[in-house]
């Protein structure tokens, strides 16, 4: 790497790691039912965190689409705070060593970011590098939420461990996939966690995703995580969705026809997994149109 881009990197420390797992969230992506962000607030609110590097926003952030946040008192503009996208380091229950990639996903140079976080992440001997996502799935509220993987690869194996679907689609692709092939390319072992939340309820927070995604971090990274402020979260907002559901026969025939069909089949095509924009945009507006009711 050459000493421009080391420019576009500041390390704030130097803490001694070992074999850490690089855990990835960043904001701008799919997120349904705010899962990752959720799961990844939890771990910073549960576990103590220091900075370990920052990135030059100026050179990967838009501040335009992503704009500080202005404080005002009495009229008086007291200061801005910028966007910043961090590698944080702390470790779980246990006391493994975690580095966990926060802010917002940046919107210039994807491949001068991927390269330092490789670099990053090869300083320190990371061990396992597992990114967090969310989306929506036509999948009932009433049952488990289920988590699936995506790996480039050389890392194919780590499927084995939560599972996929089978098939073929080309969808628009998040940091996250870039960051998957180039942590190929530096044989580091990379996967990245999907939960799968119910597409009616993808517009408002779903804790259930945010557990789902924390337990299966937990099983595939041997991290020892508390999952347990969610859990709360999650009964309150089965109620909430069970009641909204309840008041509405169309609903109750949705849920029920999506109950068939989980129960039926483990597992289908990803053509048959992921609703079309259309349906999607269509079964929000419903849902929405129900809730304001």
């Amino acid at each position: 790497m050459d000493d421009e881009s080391f420019e576009r990197i500041l390390y704030l420390a130097d803490p001694e790691l070992h074999e850490p797992v690089l855990i990835v969230a960043l904001e701008g992506w799919i997120d349904a039912g705010l899962g990752a962000s959720a799961a990844i607030s939890t771990l910073l609110d549960t576990m103590h965190t220091e900075t370990l590097v920052t990135f030059d926003t100026e050179y990967f952030i838009d501040q335009r689409a992503r704009r500080p946040i202005a404080r005002i008192i009495d009229g008086v503009t007291t200061e801005l705070t910028w966007p910043e996208i961090q590698i944080r380091y702390g470790r779980d229950g246990d006391g493994a060593d975690v580095l966990l990639l926060v802010g917002p996903e940046p919107d210039f140079h994807w491949s001068d970011f991927i390269d330092l976080v490789t670099d990053v992440a090869g300083r320190y001997d990371s061990r396992l590098v597992v990114g967090l996502g969310a989306f929506p799935a036509p999948t009932p509220h009433t049952r488990p939420v289920r988590v699936i993987g995506t790996a480039p690869s050389t890392s194919a194996y780590l499927l084995e461990t939560v599972g996929t679907v089978e098939g073929e689609i080309e969808v628009p692709a998040g940091i996250m996939a870039a960051l998957e092939m180039g942590f190929a390319e530096t044989a580091t072992p990379v996967l990245t966690l999907w939960a799968r939340v119910p597409h009616y309820v993808a517009s408002m927070p779903y804790p259930q995703a945010s557990a789902g995604l924390l337990d299966a971090l937990a099983a595939v990274a041997g991290l020892t995580i508390n999952a347990q402020p969610l859990r709360a979260a999650a009964d309150e907002a089965r109620q909430r969705v069970d009641d909204l559901v309840i008041n509405n026969p169309d609903h109750q025939s949705m849920v029920r026809d999506l109950e068939e069909t989980a129960d039926e089949t483990e597992g289908t095509s990803l053509g048959d997994e992921l609703p079309s924009g259309d349906e999607l945009a269509a079964e929000l507006e419903r849902f929405l149109r129900g809730e304001e009711g």
